[in-house]
């Protein structure tokens, strides 16, 4: 049986544009520790993506992008009399927004030949636009959802 559930950590926002989300974001690309240099990263990619988009708040452009890739279902494995059955369950907030932070930083760091900052501002502005790697990650995931919807009755 298991005991009970750690409780969540209250995440301080981030220094410059005062926002959980994006202190969130800082520390899930932070490699060994080094925040001052995912800091910069995420902060010079913000402000290519404000560049990009010609839009002066670049805070409302990175929320919209994150907005676009949150999925609102994902698939649990869930055995039944010895077969494993892909269940669609509906995402909490919470998760939603790991995931769509964790997505936008894998397919950004796949990419090969340019820096991270150059990197993670063309998936996040093409996250903003509703296309690339997160975006079809996403459709996907709903796309598995609505495949395997006959099994929705196993959730529990």
């Amino acid at each position: 049986m298991r005991r009970r559930k750690a409780e969540k950590r209250q995440i301080l926002p981030d220094p410059k544009y005062h926002s959980q989300i994006v202190a969130k974001f800082i520390n899930s690309i932070m490699v060994m520790g080094k925040k001052t240099i995912a800091e910069r990263i995420v902060y010079q990619a913000m402000e290519v993506l404000k560049q990009k988009t010609h839009e002066d708040n670049a805070l409302k452009v990175f929320n919209k992008a994150i907005e676009n890739v949150r999925p609102r279902v994902e698939l649990k494995p869930r055995r039944v009399g010895g077969a494993t059955y892909q269940v669609p369950v509906e995402v909490t907030a919470l998760r939603s927004n790991s995931l769509a932070l964790r997505w936008i930083r894998d397919f950004a760091r796949k990419k090969k030949g340019k820096p991270m900052e150059a990197k993670l501002a063309d998936e996040l502005f093409s996250a903003y636009k509703m296309e690339g790697s997160a975006i079809k990650k996403k459709d996907e995931t709903h796309k598995m959802a609505e495949a395997n919807k006959a099994f929705a009755h196993l959730r529990w």
